[in-house]
Parts: C-alpha cells; structure tokens; sequence
C-alpha cells in the first residue's frame, strides 16, 4: 500500500475544480491501493502516465484537463504531490524542480 502526501493537496484543488474531484478521488484510491515498485509498474496501471527523471512522474486527469505531477519513493511505498494544475499551468512549470 502506497502512502500519499499530501491529500490535501488534491482535496484543495477539487475544491476550487469540482469537475476534478471524483477523477482526482479514484486516482487516489487507485494509488493507495497498488503496490507498485516501478516506473513500470505505474505505465501498467496508467498507460498514458509519463516518467520522468529522479522518481517523478505526470498523471493526466480528466481526460488531459489537468496534469497531477508526484515524486515517488518506490522503496518507502510513498508519493509525494508536486503539483496539480490545469494543462496551461502545467506548460509554465519546470516538472524536473517542483
């Protein structure tokens, strides 16, 4: 089981993006309940997820609205959020120092 921090985090953002909240939600579940140890095994359950550099990878939500941008301790079984914005605040980030 995955330990994510911070929920929060997603529960602020759904709240000012209501149309984000059940996406964001079964991200989530679906999170806390893998076991994944891998970058792989992520693209398996997320196909469309993309890995990046030191551990981090970025999560379309709501068919591509909004990008979800975590860290992963794969080791520990802990995701650390880094960010969640709409596709444009995405584009203004550098995903590699968030």
């Amino acid at each position: 089981m995955e330990r994510i921090f911070a929920k929060s985090t997603l529960r602020q953002f759904w709240e000012t993006n209501p149309n984000s909240e059940q996406h964001l939600k079964t991200w989530y579940d679906t999170a806390m309940n893998s076991d994944w140890k891998t970058p792989n095994d992520v693209k398996k359950t997320y196909s469309n997820a993309s890995i990046l550099k030191e551990s981090r990878m970025v999560f379309n939500i709501k068919g591509n609205d909004y990008r979800l941008v975590v860290k992963f301790n794969f080791e520990k079984q802990w995701i650390f959020i880094r960010f969640i914005g709409t596709h444009n605040e995405y584009d203004k980030i550098n995903v590699e120092t968030v």
